[in-house]
């Protein structure tokens, strides 16, 4: 009889045995004695496979890991910069670049279970001088800074690899015991890290540079972004990115003690948005260091500048005077008559109300107060009604106003219900009230731009369990156009927080290869006047209801 195996012996003896139909009578006439039960699970049997399988997986991914962070890092020069690169695991993918002390740069680059880290560790005073006394050597930075990423990154690759298989090789003999189980732990990482590059390579995105995220100090951002025009002709080609920001970080480290001037392009209107102050007095210096940071044209408010809209608040109104831009406001749900009686007295300030257009630093605004006077933040019957009622004669004003030839650039509102009835009259649509920032195409092709709170939502912050942020954006304007070229959303931390963040984006005509040109006006119903093309229109959102702030 062939011999059985004495691992399959074990396999088999590892499963109950299934109920035995009554045995047959042999030959012999004896009758074959039933077969005792074998246990499911003797002392001392080896796991099941399932089980070996995950802790294989388990070590291959620490030990993977382990190796990253021991030997898994190359340093490069990248033009002037010392930097360190380095791979990490992460759920998201994507590229953070650390320049310290001013923060980070993140890129969305591409999606796979491994994150490019670069740090610039320092700059190298020789090549930077040399660079800053000979500016002629920028023209050759490009092919200079290129070639040190290719080479960089291959050299990652080569390490990379190098790490995860050591890592995990070396665990898996620490586990086991045993070569071979090691050998396939430190073959199984080395596939893991092939498929994460495959993927990484397959969602590659260079376009990723176009919309930035910045944390760290707010200042330095607009030096390291770039003003408007060059976001649509410099931001299409990623190695012609990579040069321009060595050459910024160059100059920003060169700088010391005084970060260099933000540089705005004088064809370029920028547009402060604030919204939901609610009396808060911080609210006024923020707002003058990013007037004169970013050389601000005009300030736009959307309302709920005050809390109750007592004639004892006027006096925090006062500081609007010295902002040094003019100041476009509308009246919130927060604020009384009486609130815009006193603004539209003052000096620089320009009162929006009942469809009201003004011309300001180029750009034409229209706009239209808030219906309801709500202070204790209180539901009244048909708010929404009146909401809507008010949208519909903004947008009848609107049209007014591009049939007489002065066609509007920018509405003006304070609640999100009334700007939707203006869609298809203006480009664009400013509100606040929500207390969240939000953007979105409507359906007949105006941008809705929902302002979070420059107040932080005032004494509502310690209402929560968290502060709410400060939010406020920077708005580029075509000079020639009046067209949205590029927003900076700007978030800083709450109450008690010091954070800074800044976040590039760019309307959709506007991406590399998109159609920028303007659509023909049109009058009739639907169609945008000078809607641009390339921007894909989107069913209006359902904003949730929410208790009015």
């Amino acid at each position: 009889m062939a011999r059985v195996p004495t691992a399959v012996k074990n396999l088999i003896h590892r499963f109950p045995r299934l109920p035995q139909a009554p045995t047959r009578r042999h030959h012999s006439g004896g009758t074959r004695p039933p077969a005792a039960p074998a246990l499911a699970l003797t002392p001392g049997a080896r796991p099941r496979p399932w089980v070996r399988a995950l802790g294989l997986v388990a070590v291959v991914l620490l030990g993977a890991w382990l190796g990253l962070l021991v030997v898994g890092n190359v340093r490069v020069p990248v033009g002037p910069m010392n930097t360190t690169m380095t791979l990490r695991p992460s759920f998201t993918g994507g590229t953070k670049i650390n320049i310290s002390p001013l923060g980070a740069l993140q890129l969305d680059s591409h999606i796979a279970p491994v994150r490019l880290d670069v740090n610039v560790d320092q700059l190298d005073p020789e090549r930077s001088r040399a660079l800053v006394d000979h500016p002629e050597r920028l023209s050759g930075l490009q092919d200079e800074v290129t070639e040190d990423i290719a080479r960089g990154t291959a050299d990652l690759a080569v390490r990379s690899c190098v790490a995860v298989v050591t890592g995990a090789a070396t665990l898996g003999l620490l586990v086991y015991r045993r070569p071979r189980r090691a050998l396939a732990a430190g073959g199984l990482a080395l596939g893991l890290l092939a498929a994460s590059g495959g993927t990484a390579y397959a969602t590659w995105n260079p376009d990723s540079v176009l919309e930035p995220k910045f944390s760290g100090l707010l200042s330095s951002a607009p030096s390291l972004v770039g003003d408007a025009r060059s976001i649509v002709t410099e931001f299409d080609v990623y190695q012609q990115e990579l040069a321009r920001l060595v050459t910024n970080v160059t100059k920003l480290y060169d700088a010391t003690s005084t970060l260099p001037v933000y540089q705005p392009d004088p064809t370029t209107i920028r547009v402060l948005h604030v919204s939901d102050i609610h009396l808060n007095p911080a609210s006024w210096k923020i707002i003058a260091s990013l007037v004169e940071q970013y050389r601000v044209d005009v300030i736009v408010d959307s309302g709920d500048t005050m809390d109750h809209g007592t004639a004892a608040e006027n006096g925090f109104l006062d500081p609007v005077e010295e902002l040094g831009a003019p100041y476009v406001w509308v009246r919130g749900n927060h604020d009384s008559l009486i609130t815009q009686r006193y603004l539209d007295r003052m000096r620089n300030v320009h009162v929006l109300d009942d469809g009201r257009a003004r011309t300001i630093a180029g750009l034409r605004f229209a706009g239209i107060g808030d219906p309801q006077f709500t202070p204790d933040r209180t539901q009244k019957t048909g708010a929404e009604q009146s909401q809507e009622l008010a949208g519909a004669r903004l947008a009848s004003s609107i049209r007014d106003q591009r049939r007489s030839g002065t066609p509007v650039d920018v509405a003006v509102v304070h609640e999100p219900s009334a700007a939707r009835e203006v869609d298809g009259t203006v480009p664009l649509v400013l509100s606040g009230h929500l207390h969240r920032e939000d953007t979105e195409v409507m359906r007949y092709g105006t941008r809705l731009r929902i302002e979070g709170s420059t107040g932080g939502s005032g004494l509502r912050a310690i209402e929560g369990k968290y502060p709410d942020p400060i939010e406020t954006s920077i708005l580029y304007f075509d000079r020639d156009t009046k067209r949205l070229q590029a927003w900076d959303s700007i978030e800083l931390g709450g109450l008690g927080l010091t954070t800074a963040e800044v976040s590039r984006h760019l309307p959709e005509e506007n991406q590399p290869g998109a159609d920028s040109s303007p659509s023909p006006s049109g009058n009739s119903p639907g169609a945008a006047s000078g809607s641009p093309s390339g921007t894909t229109p989107s069913s209006p959102s359902a904003t949730p209801s929410r208790p009015r702030p």
